[in-house]
């Protein structure tokens, strides 16, 4: 497995990280175990979990007791706290579940909106705490991950506060390169968050994608692509099941830029868009604010993937969050269009914005709620 140095905190991390959010998922905690013997035994050291996600702090702390603790590296996130006291709390908290006296890097989990960043930087709260952690040596270092537009991301970078960052960047949604290429300005190690779910569901990609993909899988070439990026230091794999390591693992030694075969293939997945035509949206944010608090740029990025990639499934996954899934993944569904009008003039392509929201509606709305998984 080849490693990346994570930025000033100058921990070598393997390129692919476990991302515990699946470990309370199997009723037999021996599956999870051995799904975390799979990620160890290939190299996989750096384990990332959070508090937030149900019993998996618990379960690792079962689990990984059979192991050298100086041979693993451990991240663990907490929500921002008002207070200092709070913030003391959930940190030991953590610790008692894990079973662990330190653990090698904290994150400020979900600095989402303007809000949580504010939140997070007032004096004598939660940094407060993580600073006074880092001197008693129970944590190593400090980051956040964030789900947050671009611009709530950049402005947390720039605090200077943070040595590294959790964020969704993939093939198929580019709108946090500014965030990728400050952290890297600032030496800040560079996470990405669930790049093969949140990326795609490209464990099950539509068939669109498996043929333009060849002789490539959908994951393989979404993790290449990302590894050739020199500023990420590691992506965020979620197995659940010890087999699903396989489709992960075939890029555990390539991490260099992209093969001729491999930037053809990326290739034909972008020139897909011009199936669009001048009903493509470029993503770019400038229709927002939406006074209907509809998220317009993430509503038609799931349309120009459903029109140009047939990814039906990952676009309902994704808009059935809208309205029942906070600051996590914000925004109305696109009935609440009123058609005001507001973002027409704002849009650089001249998109008939609202009739493509009704549009993206009637592909992806089945009329069923989602949630996040721990909510």
């Amino acid at each position: 497995m080849k490693r990346r140095r994570f930025g000033k905190t100058e921990l070598e991390l393997p390129i692919l990280t476990f991302g515990a959010m699946q470990v309370p998922v199997p009723e037999d905690e021996a599956v999870a175990a051995e799904t975390t013997r799979r990620a160890i035994q290939s190299g996989i050291n750096h384990i990332e979990t959070a508090q937030g996600y149900g019993t998996s702090e618990e379960r690792l702390g079962r689990i990984l007791k059979d192991y050298r603790r100086e041979d693993l590296i451990i991240t663990t996130k907490i929500g921002p706290t008002a207070t200092r006291e709070e913030m003391w709390k959930r940190i030991e908290k953590s610790l008692k579940r894990l079973q662990m006296t330190y653990v090698e890097n904290l994150d400020i989990h979900g600095i989402n909106t303007w809000e949580a960043l504010d939140l997070t930087m007032r004096k004598g709260g939660c940094l407060a705490a993580i600073r006074e952690a880092i001197d008693q040596k129970v944590i190593g270092h400090i980051g956040f991950s964030g789900h947050a537009p671009c611009e709530v991301i950049l402005a947390t970078i720039n605090t200077g506060e943070f040595e590294s960052v959790n964020l969704h960047y993939y093939t198929l949604f580019q709108r946090n390169l500014p965030a990728i290429k400050r952290a890297a300005e600032l030496d800040m190690g560079i996470l990405i968050i669930s790049p093969s779910d949140k990326g795609g569901l490209l464990y099950r990609p539509s068939d669109t994608l498996r043929e333009l993909s060849r002789p490539f899988t959908a994951i393989e070439l979404n993790h290449r692509w990302l590894l050739a990026h020199p500023e990420i230091t590691t992506l965020t794999v979620g197995c659940t099941y010890p087999n699903e390591w396989d489709d992960h693992l075939v890029v555990g030694e390539r991490d260099g830029p992209l093969t001729e075969e491999e930037a053809a293939a990326v290739e034909r997945w972008m020139a897909q868009y011009n199936l669009l035509g001048d009903t493509y949206c470029s993503v770019c944010g400038d229709c927002l604010p939406c006074p209907e608090e509809i998220n317009i740029p993430e509503m038609l990025r799931l349309r120009n993937l459903t029109k140009a990639l047939d990814m039906v499934e990952y676009g309902r996954y994704r808009y059935k969050m809208f309205e029942n899934a906070g600051d996590w993944y914000p925004g109305r569904r696109a009935t609440a269009c009123t058609d005001c009008g507001d973002c027409l003039p704002r849009c650089p392509l001249h998109l008939p914005i609202p009739t493509l929201l009704r549009e993206a509606h009637d592909l992806l709305w089945e009329g069923k709620q989602g949630r996040r998984r721990w909510a």
